[in-house]
């Protein structure tokens, strides 16, 4: 079980200087994020990872800590050893015997989830947390430099890299500012976001995902319920006398149930959604928005978006509906997609929550140009143009997808998918299928098994042959593994095509390979 034998759950508490804090799997997205929080709040962290250099220990690296390249009893059993050790929660599933757990129980360490290490280091800050089965590290990135652009300094935690023009150094998942708001990207996964309670939450979406440990949407929307429930208590992260705010999309259905759910919630929920409307119509779904999600604390409050024009060069978002706004605003956003116009809303709520005034707000939407493997553009060779994106769930690659014929108009878009677990990739089976047939070229890299023992109840194989059957017109492969998918790709491509490559592991390297053996030929 996921967080089986992990120290139980607790306020957070700051970080005391000079704790010695051991991070397991730090070259990771999150794990990363948690030593360098605790560098920077004066703990003696350090970590290991046998995964080796990755796109995020370069940051813990330009700050002088060394990552060991082994996982080691001796870590815990140094003759200094830590106060604590911080993990991620799969790891006591996939591994309950590994030897510096099996060595921190003997010695009486704490194991807790790195995340508590990031809730501890946010302890007096206004915490943001951004939460949601899609769109939570565009969202939590994309506030992270809204309020950056507009003098805010944030800190933050998002699940992929900030560009180096946001953290002041290399590209990484956390960024140390003196301002008060510390920002995260609070993952739902097996409780993974039960470390922090926010004064400001965004809820994104609430779709089932992760199937190894939420039996189905209901239960996913259950813990979304019972973490909005917990920020209701006087815990550290709260602003004194102030009810926290829950900036909500509605116009996703697990989301919009969720809302539903907190009628007795003593917090404000602030309710988003894209209209399909015509704008005029602004004021009377604005009405009926705020008895429909009203909670204790009164009335909901109304955001609402209308896309007026999309294009290669990205979306032209219409803010209507609150007070601060003084009226509709437009915005003018690089990013491409329905999803990203309702990402936007979502921080927009979220700033205004945080008090920043419109027309910074408006500036800063405008000028994101995303973050690490989100819709990111990788390059172009031969006027074939790569896009890499973490996308693994169908309905983040249907997203994700209309967003590349956005960027792309006439090219002939291929997806490429590296599906992430076989437990997802069995239960979503014909969704995924379904999905990348509306591709008109595939490629199915192997699974990346993640924290799965059961690697037979699905394929790479088994799926391609699940679109070929869909959708017969188009070419669809499952080459292998990610360097034979490449290998296969670079053979098949022409010039004029889109190439989105999507999935966990290690797909981007797909992209990479892609275009390096592009431009040999």
């Amino acid at each position: 079980t996921p967080g089986a034998g992990l120290a139980a759950a607790r306020p957070a508490r700051a970080i005391v200087p000079g704790e010695r804090i051991h991070v397991i799997g730090a070259a990771g997205a999150g794990a990363s994020a948690a030593v360098l929080h605790a560098a920077w709040a004066g703990a003696a962290a350090d970590g290991c990872d046998p995964g080796g250099p990755s796109p995020y220990s370069a940051a813990i690296e330009a700050v002088g800590i060394a990552i060991a390249a082994e996982h080691d009893a001796a870590h815990v059993t140094t003759t200094l050893p830590p106060d604590r050790l911080a993990v991620t929660k799969a790891l006591t599933a996939i591994a309950p015997d590994h030897p510096e757990l099996v060595a921190a129980r003997r010695a009486g360490i704490p194991i807790e989830p790195w995340q508590q290490v990031v809730a501890d280091a946010a302890v007096g800050r206004t915490l943001v947390g951004v939460a949601g089965t899609h769109g939570k590290s565009t969202s939590a990135g994309w506030l992270v430099h809204v309020l950056h652009a507009a003098g805010a300094d944030p800190s933050a935690f998002v699940g992929a890299l900030l560009p180096a023009s946001i953290t002041g150094g290399v590209p990484a998942t956390a960024r140390r500012g003196d301002g008060p708001a510390f920002v995260v990207e609070a993952d739902e996964y097996a409780g993974n976001f039960d470390a922090y309670q926010p004064a400001i939450a965004i809820v994104t979406s609430a779709e089932w995902d992760h199937p190894d440990v939420f039996a189905d949407e209901a239960a996913v929307i259950g813990a979304f319920d019972g973490w909005l429930r917990a920020t209701a208590a006087p815990r550290a992260h709260r602003v004194a006398g102030r009810a926290p705010v829950a900036v909500i999309n509605v116009a996703d259905r697990g989301a919009a149930a969720l809302a539903e759910r907190l009628r007795d919630w003593p917090g404000t929920i602030l309710a988003t959604a894209i209209l399909d409307a015509d704008g005029s119509r602004a004021a009377t779904f604005t009405r009926g928005m705020a008895e429909q999600y009203a909670t204790a604390e009164g009335p909901a409050r109304a955001l609402l978006g209308r896309i007026i024009a999309s294009d290669e060069d990205g979306t032209s978002l219409e803010l209507h509906g609150l007070d601060d706004l003084r009226g509709p605003l437009l915005a003018r956003l690089s990013t491409a997609g329905r999803h990203n116009a309702a990402n936007a809303l979502g921080v927009a709520g979220a700033a205004i929550a945080l008090g920043i005034p419109a027309d910074r707000i408006v500036a800063g939407l405008a000028s994101f140009g995303g973050v690490g493997r989100r819709l990111e553009r990788k390059g172009e060779v031969g006027d074939v143009v790569v896009f890499d994106d973490y996308g693994h769930h169908p309905t983040a690659i249907r997203a994700t997808l209309a967003a590349v014929r956005q960027r792309s108009p006439g090219r002939r878009v291929w997806a490429v998918y590296e599906p992430l677990t076989y437990h997802r990739t069995a239960a979503l089976f014909d969704e995924f299928a379904t999905v990348l047939a509306e591709a008109d070229a595939v490629a199915i890299a192997d699974i990346w098994p993640g924290r799965d023992p059961d690697t037979t109840i699905a394929s790479a194989a088994g799926l391609a042959a699940a679109i070929a059957v869909r959708n017969p017109a188009i070419l669809v492969e499952a080459p292998g593994s990610v360097e034979a998918t490449a290998s296969w790709l670079a053979g098949e491509v022409r010039p004029g095509d889109a190439v989105l490559v999507m999935g966990g592991g290690r797909s981007y390297r797909i992209g990479e390979l892609l275009l390096e053996a592009l431009a040999d030929r």
